[in-house]
C-alpha cells in the first residue's frame, strides 16, 4: 500500500474538525454558539440559535465531514481481506474524532451524530437507513432529538449484523466499530440522558428550551 494513503486520516481529521455550526452562528448572528442553547456546535443547536432554516444546510455539511473522507478513501485504498478495508474505516473514525475534538476549537466539539451518519452512509448505507427509520419513529413518538439519536446510534451495529453479508467475518471490523461508536455517541449524550431522566430535556415544538439546557455554568460558560 502506498504510504501516502495514510494522509487520508489526517485530511479526514482536519475536515472533520471544521465547525460549520459555530461558523454559521458567527457569520449570521455574530454569536458564539457554544454559549447559547445547549452549547453544542451541531445542527440541532444551530437551528435553535439561528432558526430552523439553517438546520438542513448545517446537518448536511456535518454529514459531509464523514461521508466525503470515507468516499475518497474507499476509492483510493486497495481492496483488502476485510470489507471495507481497515484504512477506510480508520479514516471514517478519525473524521468523527475531528468533529468531537476539533483542533480549531480547542478540541471541544459536537456529539458526532451527523458526522457518524455520514461515515456509515459511506460504509454501510442500508444499515444507516434502518437506523434512520428508528430515529424517525422515536422522534415522532417522543419529540426528543437526543433520545432518537441515542436509539439510532445503538441500533446501528445490529442493523449492520442484519444487512452485511458477512458481518462476523470480512465485515467484523465494521460491526465492531459500529458497536463502539454507538457507545461513544451515548457517552457524549450524558447530559441529555440526565435531563431526560429528570424530565427537563427540550422537546422539538415545545417552545423555548428549558433553562436546564444552558451549558453548565450558564450561558457564559466556556
Amino acid at each position: 500500500m502506498n504510504a501516502s494513503l495514510w494522509l487520508l486520516p489526517v485530511a479526514a481529521y482536519l475536515y472533520g474538525s471544521v465547525p460549520f455550526g459555530f461558523l454559521a452562528a458567527k457569520m449570521f448572528r455574530g454569536v458564539d454558539i457554544r454559549r447559547s442553547g445547549s452549547g453544542n456546535i451541531g445542527a440541532t443547536n444551530a437551528a435553535r440559535v439561528l432558526g430552523f432554516k439553517f438546520f438542513p444546510l448545517i446537518f448536511l455539511l456535518d454529514v459531509s465531514k464523514g461521508l466525503l473522507p470515507v468516499w475518497a478513501a474507499a476509492r483510493l485504498v486497495p481492496p483488502a481481506a476485510f470489507d471495507p478495508a481497515p484504512l477506510v474505516i480508520v479514516t471514517g473514525v478519525v473524521a468523527i474524532l475531528g468533529h468531537v475534538f476539533p483542533v480549531y476549537l480547542g478540541f471541544k466539539g459536537g456529539k458526532a451524530v451527523a458526522t457518524s451518519t455520514g461515515v456509515f452512509l459511506g460504509l454501510a448505507p442500508l444499515a444507516v437507513l434502518l437506523a434512520a427509520a428508528l430515529w424517525a419513529v422515536v422522534f415522532a413518538l417522543w419529540r426528543y432529538v437526543s433520545l432518537a439519536s441515542i436509539c439510532a446510534a445503538l441500533a446501528l451495529a445490529p442493523a449492520i449484523m442484519a444487512t452485511h453479508p458477512d458481518a462476523f467475518g470480512a465485515g467484523l471490523p465494521l460491526t465492531g466499530v459500529a458497536a463502539a461508536g454507538g457507545v461513544f455517541v451515548v457517552s457524549l449524550h450524558r447530559t441529555n440522558i440526565r435531563r431526560l431522566l429528570r424530565g427537563e430535556e427540550h422537546k422539538i415544538g415545545a417552545g423555548r428550551p428549558h433553562p436546564a439546557e444552558e451549558p453548565e455554568g450558564g450561558p457564559d460558560s466556556q
